[in-house]
């Protein structure tokens, strides 16, 4: 048995059963991978994939188990790289990071920019998308770090790291109602069409429950995944805009009146997320420190080594998080 015959069969079920498009992507030949994959079943004994004709038409139930235990003994190998590169030079290689809209453009920026400063050989690679493609790139080990609010608890296989707290606020253009009333209430916000987030991003969840709490239903109109859209739409007059505060831009946003919100809704948390196991290289550790200074490398070992989730929780319970 060989590593590239695990990779092969690792590939060949990441590429939907493809293997012209996997052998594109390892820069081989078809042929070659569909050798090393018979060579591997006929040294097991079983088949990884069932077969109708010349193509392979599924995963064996035999071959579901192998690609599991595979994809551990890849993910261990690669491990064992990156301890080598770290003892070679702890300041060159590649951090990726999957993260929403919100993060890239209203928090990350400030944390990148000196990051790459100070590490210059390192190369960052930045992916966008839905907390649950977000939260599913890190456990899957496609990616070295997720960054989002929402989905993360859904996922086992993440170490996940609270960072910081943040809350809503309401925006209108000038001369709205809204904006001229002492202290706004769910029964008033309610009766104005809504536009916010899309359910599943930047905390929507906290969104929709605290009008389900006062028995509210709200009228969203119009969702998008990021805040400068919703700001697009608000100055179109097509409804109230409800997003995270740390969205709000005073010089850019200026056109807008800003309504704080924050007795309205609970507050979110934004978490970081890695895959459990997952060796962390030194300047991955001080990536995490300056995104969220109450997580040295010394805290994020000890959260590693913790085994259940509820650990994780109660030592959070005595940590102050920052809010944005």
């Amino acid at each position: 048995m060989k590593l590239q015959q695990l990779r092969y069969i690792s590939e060949v079920a990441k590429h939907d059963l493809n293997v012209s498009a996997t052998a594109d992507a390892l820069f081989t030949s078809q042929p070659g991978i569909s050798k090393q994959i018979r060579l591997l079943e006929d040294e097991l004994g079983v088949q990884v994939f069932s077969r109708s004709g010349k193509h392979l038409s599924d995963i064996t139930p035999a071959g579901k188990q192998v690609l599991a235990i595979a994809e551990d003994i890849l993910e261990q190998v690669k491990a064992i790289r990156s301890i080598a590169k770290e003892f070679n030079d702890e300041t060159t290689g590649d951090l990726s990071i999957a993260t929403t809209h919100t993060q890239a453009r209203y928090v990350l920026p400030s944390v990148i920019k000196p990051f790459m400063d100070n590490y210059p050989d390192v190369s960052l690679h930045m992916h966008q998308g839905t907390p649950v493609q977000i939260s599913e790139s890190a456990a899957r080990g496609k990616v070295d770090f997720a960054i989002a609010t929402e989905a993360m608890h859904l996922y086992e296989d993440l170490t996940v790291l609270p960072c910081y707290r943040w809350n809503r606020s309401i925006i209108v253009p000038k001369g709205h109602p809204l904006a001229q009333l002492d202290k706004l209430t769910i029964p008033e916000l309610a009766t104005h069409p809504i536009v916010t987030y899309v359910f599943g991003f930047t905390g929507r969840s906290q969104l929709d429950m605290a009008f389900e709490t006062a028995r509210c239903k709200p009228k969203v109109v119009f969702t998008a995944t990021d805040a400068d859209v919703i700001k697009t739409y608000v100055r179109l007059g097509l409804g109230v805009g409800i997003i995270a505060s740390l969205a709000y831009e005073p010089d850019k946003d200026s056109d807008l009146v800003l309504i704080d919100a924050q007795h309205l809704f609970s507050y979110s948390t934004t978490h970081i997320a890695f895959k459990k196991g997952a060796f962390l290289r030194g300047y991955m550790y001080d990536f995490i420190e300056r995104f969220a200074p109450h997580l040295p490398k010394e805290t994020v070992r000890l959260i590693e080594a913790m085994k259940t989730k509820d650990e994780v929780n109660e030592y959070f319970e005595h940590v102050n998080l920052p809010s944005h």
